[in-house]
């Protein structure tokens, strides 16, 4: 009884997660018919006007929208997000996958050596490979960051999985080693396939937002959420208005995507 509550407890979080990234991808699409202003535009208003019913996040130091400006940054965010999230899926969880059915030692060599990656921390990794590459690579460098993660969760699944009794059976049935790996990338898909990009999106969504803050990752007037909290430094007590907007669009993507996987963390790593 008590499990069955947790299930749809579950399914209730991870339906309103979908729901709430999918009123962010309408906001994404219509960026540039409910944003007032063009991404960027200089004195929309006067310097630090507070909320109000002509700008309804009031304005920055430029005299920028703050409504404006945090409907273009969001698009940025989510963009980039979601492509670093394919890269993420791609180079860490597909790839740990497909690891998992090599030859005994490049498949122990290659889940040592992610492991080592994946105790490290994603920021790091990300601020070291935009050090190696350019502040315009800060996506890439935010997906190759999560895929450790990424890949560490997808080869052990994949372990627990050959080593199930079903697989057993199978492998006792005479199934062929190639139609196993197919049914059990099926699996693979239709089980945790939609949590997986939830959580990668919000782990690389936290990754470059945090090296956008730091300096490390986009550029104006292509400004993304992280950016124009950072930006916003100067005014946090006496116009806070500047950075608390694009912080509560920034906690309501990453939570949306946390929710949207399901907040399992245990079960499915």
């Amino acid at each position: 009884m008590i499990l069955r509550q947790i299930s749809r407890l579950r399914g209730a979080f991870m339906i309103a997660g979908w729901s709430g990234l999918g009123l962010v991808g309408l906001i994404v699409a219509l960026g540039d018919f409910l944003a007032r202003f063009p991404a960027g535009h200089l004195h929309a208003g006067p310097a630090l006007a507070p909320p109000s019913a002509l700008y309804p996040f009031g304005t920055d130091l430029l005299g920028r929208d703050v409504w404006s400006e945090t409907v273009h940054a969001l698009g940025v965010t989510a963009a980039n997000g979601a492509a670093a999230a394919v890269l993420t899926l791609v180079l860490g969880g597909a790839l740990g996958f497909v690891a998992m059915r090599l030859g005994a030692a490049p498949r122990l060599f290659l889940r040592w050596l992610m492991g080592v990656l994946a105790a490290a921390p994603a920021l790091l990794l990300a601020i070291v490979l935009i050090g190696l590459s350019a502040r315009g690579y800060a996506g890439v460098a935010a997906g190759l960051a999560a895929a450790p993660l990424a890949f560490v969760r997808a080869f052990d699944r994949a372990r627990s999985q050959s080593r199930s009794r079903r697989s057993e059976y199978a492998r006792a049935t005479g199934i062929s080693a190639a139609t196993l790996i197919r049914r059990d990338l099926v699996y693979e898909f239709r089980g945790v396939f939609l949590s997986t990009a939830a959580r990668a999106l919000a782990a690389v969504a936290i990754v470059y937002s945090t090296v956008s803050f730091l300096g490390f990752g986009a550029e104006p007037p292509r400004r993304d959420l992280g950016l124009m909290i950072a930006a916003a430094e100067a005014s946090y007590l006496g116009a806070w208005w500047t950075a608390a907007f694009p912080a509560l669009f920034l906690i309501a993507l990453i939570l949306f995507a946390r929710l949207a996987a399901g907040l399992d963390e245990g079960e499915r790593a």
